[in-house]
Order: C-alpha cells, then sequence, then structure tokens
C-alpha cells in the first residue's frame, strides 16, 4: 500500500488479506517487522522483513511481499502473489554440496506443504555464495550463504504462506523444527 493510498481506498480483497498475513505467528527466533512495498510491481502491496536471532546474533533474514491486481495478473494466474527474498549463514561444506540449491528450494515447497499452503505457478532461484580469504585475509575463516528468491500465487488463506515463509527461515538458519502442536509462546514484532 502506497503512503498516498487513503484506507478506505483499499479493495476489501487486499485488506482481508493483509489482516490474515498480520495473523501469521512467528517463531520466537523471528524479529518481525513492516518495510515500505514495492510501488510498481502492484497497484497494492504489503511488505514485512524479519531477522533470526539467536543469542544475540542474526543467522538469517528476509522479506515477505504480498502483491496485489484487482485486474489480474496473466503470469501469477489470479490477482495476488506472494514474493519472497530469504538468506541466511551455512557450513562452508553445505556450499559445496552439488545438491544444495535443489535441498533450498525443497526447504520453500516442503514449508508451504507443511503449512498446508496451497499455491501455483512457483517461481524462483537459488544462490550459494562461498567467500575464502586469501593473501593478508588468508588467516579469515571463509563463510558461505544460501539465497531464496521466490514467488507463487497462492489459493485460500494467506495466513498459512506467511507462516511457511517464516517457517523457510528457519530451515534455512539451521533452526530445529518446532514440534507439532507446539506454539511459540511469544511473537516479537519490531518496527523498521
Amino acid at each position: 500500500m502506497s503512503a498516498r493510498t487513503k484506507l478506505e481506498d483499499l479493495p476489501a480483497p487486499f485488506t482481508r488479506a493483509v489482516e490474515e498475513v498480520k495473523r501469521a505467528v512467528a517463531r520466537p527466533e523471528l524479529e518481525i517487522g513492516e518495510m515500505p512495498p514495492p510501488q510498481r510491481i502492484a497497484p497494492f502491496a504489503h511488505a514485512m522483513t524479519a531477522d533470526v536471532v539467536v543469542s544475540g546474533a542474526e543467522v538469517g533474514t528476509g522479506r515477505f511481499i504480498l502483491l496485489h491486481d484487482p485486474a489480474g495478473h496473466e503470469a501469477w494466474d489470479g490477482t495476488f502473489r506472494c514474493v519472497t527474498f530469504a538468506r541466511a549463514d551455512i557450513e562452508l561444506e553445505m556450499a559445496t554440496d552439488p545438491l544444495i540449491t535443489q535441498v533450498g528450494w525443497s526447504w520453500l515447497t516442503d514449508a508451504l506443504t507443511d503449512a498446508g499452503a496451497e499455491y501455483a505457478n512457483p517461481a524462483g532461484s537459488i544462490t550459494v555464495v562461498r567467500s575464502e580469504g586469501f593473501g593478508a585475509m588468508a588467516e579469515d575463516e571463509g563463510d558461505a550463504q544460501i539465497e531464496v528468491r521466490a514467488s507463487w500465487t497462492p489459493q485460500g488463506g494467506l495466513t498459512e504462506h506467511t507462516e511457511a515463509w517464516m517457517e523457510l527461515l528457519g530451515k534455512l538458519a539451521g533452526l530445529p523444527p518446532l514440534a507439532p502442536g507446539v506454539v511459540p509462546l511469544t511473537r516479537r514484532r519490531v518496527g523498521r
């Protein structure tokens, strides 16, 4: 939603969808916030951020954007589109595994399935970056990250899609899965 859009000018389906997104329950390791949405991709948009924080250290980060075009969009095959970016540090050994990109994509699709989020037209890319120091930096430890950039057309409620994104962040950051039926005790929200 742009800053110049008045609340009463928002279409009811978009308003309901944003309410559903905001009902998602985050793991306690996630610090959730809102950010300005992109202005030119769709007439209406809502954007969230999350940082995965473990023992005071940020180990992952991501964005979730809900796009809405009341006229529909041919490439989406619908009027809504979920877009995500997620990044986390991974072990150097994982970065050299030739299957890590396929595993990264399965973390997204598994998170959607596990959350009961029905979807269509998924698209995206998985990037693995590995850094190693040389010369004066040879003593520095190397590091690696995995990045997921993806979008899909949600079908059904948006709460499940938002919770799937949060679960993806946890998987990327190496958090253990929550036991089935366990609900986090707190939901942390921070402003951006």
